[in-house]
């Protein structure tokens, strides 16, 4: 894992919620097939972007309460929070493209 944080409900507040970038969070599981083919990209982005933005992981499993809190429903789910809200979402396996431009606006 490079420059991904990873979050819980310990830390989320400090990670995500009072962070001065906008924040792209990876709720994720073990166990699960399309996290595991999104996390290569996620990687990626987290070293091109780490001076513009904060990449976060969040293992659904370990977290329960983070997913219930944000209706985490499947996954991988990322969530974008600037200035500490929650300002775009997206469910599902997505090319590194896709991904980039739930964001790149923002930072």
């Amino acid at each position: 894992m490079g420059k991904e944080v990873i979050v819980n409900n310990d830390n989320f507040e400090n990670e995500v919620i009072k962070s001065d970038k906008t924040v792209l969070i990876d709720f994720w599981a073990a166990w699960c097939g399309p996290c595991k083919m999104v996390a290569p990209t996620i990687e990626q982005i987290a070293e091109e972007y780490s001076d513009k933005l904060k990449i976060c992981k969040c293992d659904v499993d370990q977290n329960e309460n983070l997913a219930m809190k944000y209706e985490i429903r499947s996954i991988p789910t990322l969530l974008v929070f600037k200035d500490g809200k929650e300002v775009k979402r997206s469910t599902g396996a997505l090319p590194k493209e896709r991904i980039i431009n739930l964001f790149i606006d923002l930072i």
